[in-house]
């Protein structure tokens, strides 16, 4: 190639600082302003109802983990009264005496017998 068609080549390119026509930016040829509207306003409609339904679900989700650890909290309250009962029997074991209600524990268990007199 000569310097002459090096010239034609680079005239005929088109001028790259103009903008191209059908580009990725802007409105798409063949939509309708109203529908793209209605499609939005469905879309939203949908994104609330959504986060309307996760919110019921979180809220759902947190009762029932608070219920369950206000359950816990019950059953570790009553497990340490056991706890000192056990303690205050044990005590009162080591220094000979029985405690109340160690026997009713041991008849509940069906350690001892109880007789009944006819």
């Amino acid at each position: 190639m000569d310097c002459e068609d090096m010239q034609m080549v680079i005239a005929e390119e088109p001028n790259l600082s103009e903008r191209k026509e059908g580009g990725k930016r802007g409105r798409k040829p063949g939509r309708k302003a109203s529908t793209e509207k209605v499609d939005i306003r469905a879309k939203l409609e949908r994104s609330r109802q959504s986060a309307r339904e996760c919110r019921a679900r979180k809220k759902l989700r947190y009762q029932y983990l608070e219920e369950l650890v206000a359950d816990r909290e019950k059953a570790v309250i009553a497990l340490r009264a056991e706890l000192e009962r056990y303690k205050q029997w044990s005590m009162e074991l080591s220094e000979g005496t029985v405690p109340d209600g160690f026997q009713q524990l041991f008849e509940e268990a069906g350690v001892l017998k109880v007789e009944k007199i006819a």
